[in-house]
């Protein structure tokens, strides 16, 4: 079967978008700090694809050949793509835990549930003493 134009312009751009998202978008590179916890960017990647396309006839006064059905159309078409990266937060990890610190405005509701696992892991070591 042959190949249609749009085909190869499908197959382009996402070729093209598959190069631009990988894995490393979503979950950025590791960063060490001194005190030796580990700090990983974590995002939300969006995207949206569209292409068409289509053979039209000719306005000229057809041929012999162009009214054969292996006539070659003239061929239009076009395609968009639109990536969206959405910080989402940091994944923090220390000797003995793991927190994720969010990067999106909270609610103090949201604020306080998030602070709640710290704050019992300090009452513990006070307790401790």
């Amino acid at each position: 079967m042959e190949k249609r134009p749009i085909e190869s312009l499908m197959h382009t751009t996402l070729e093209n978008i598959r190069d631009m998202i990988d894995v490393n978008t979503v979950i950025g590179e590791p960063v060490t700090t001194a005190d030796g916890s580990t700090i990983i960017p974590i995002s939300r990647v969006s995207f949206g694809f569209v292409a068409g396309g289509g053979e039209y006839p000719r306005h000229s006064k057809p041929t012999s050949v162009e009214n054969s059905e292996n006539a070659v159309l003239p061929f239009a078409g076009g395609a968009g793509a639109g990536v969206t990266v959405q910080p989402l937060g940091f994944l923090v990890t220390s000797q003995d835990q793991v927190r994720l610190l969010s990067a999106q405005c909270c609610q103090p509701i949201d604020r306080l549930i998030e602070l709640i696992p710290q704050a019992m892991t300090d009452l513990r070591k006070l307790m401790s003493n």
